[in-house]
């Protein structure tokens, strides 16, 4: 959606103050640990752009909060100044800010920044890319929420998590580069072979109003539990 019909769809434009208090209405809270998917072009005319989404989501979740967005790549060469791709404006924005940090995996990167970023962070395995010992496990390991910005399950990656769960999912074969030791390396890897195709479908949340879009906030456990039996009951 360009600049003009993001006006055209929206009463009036979202500011970072009126944005603020929808997130707050939603639920979203100074102290989470939040992972954050988002469409930028869903969300109507906001001043500012994702410059103003993320900042407005650093004044609500303040100092002592964690937010945490993916930034997937399709090879990540260099962590500081690989682009983001496929994730939209917003969590490529969010990756630029000072003092964010993000893991060394070469396909399926996250960022965060607060307290809680070590823990979701650190020792992203290279094979277990979505599932339990992921960002998006350890975010289920914390009890952290997710937050839907004008999408819906099928961007929600903690879903990859319940596949894994499952016990359902083939594993494939994988390569990609990555730095080992300041050296760049090839490395032949194993995963889960993932599928969102269906992700739309399972959903449960509380829903707001975020801009001239849909908001949707829903704590990481229970839908993470809820796909588990979702996938096992609808795949097999």
């Amino acid at each position: 959606m360009g600049e003009a019909a993001a006006i055209a769809s929206s009463e009036r434009p979202a500011t970072r103050s009126s944005i603020a208090g929808q997130l707050r209405a939603l639920g979203v809270e100074a102290d989470m640990t939040v992972m954050v998917h988002s469409s930028l072009s869903r969300l109507g005319f906001v001043l500012g752009g994702a410059q103003t989404i993320v900042q407005t989501l650093l004044d609500v979740v303040g100092p002592v909060g964690t937010p945490r967005m993916s930034t997937h790549s399709g090879a990540l060469c260099d962590p500081a100044i690989t682009p983001s791709r496929g994730m939209g404006a917003v969590a490529e924005c969010f990756r630029c800010v000072p003092g964010v940090q993000r893991s060394n995996h070469p396909t399926v990167s996250a960022a965060a920044i607060g307290p809680k970023t070590p823990a979701l962070l650190n020792n992203h395995d290279l094979e277990d890319r979505l599932g339990n010992t992921s960002p998006q496990g350890k975010l289920y390991d914390l009890d952290g929420h997710i937050l839907l910005l004008g999408v819906d399950h099928v961007s929600n990656t903690s879903l990859h998590v319940a596949e894994a769960r499952s016990g359902l999912m083939s594993v494939v074969a994988d390569a990609a580069p990555i730095l080992v030791d300041g050296l760049r390396q090839w490395l032949e890897l194993n995963h889960v072979d993932d599928d969102d195709s269906d992700f739309a479908a399972i959903g449960n949340e509380r829903q707001g109003p975020i801009g001239a879009g849909v908001g949707r906030l829903m704590r990481n456990r229970e839908i993470v539990d809820f796909g588990v039996e979702w996938v096992q009951v609808n795949r097999t």
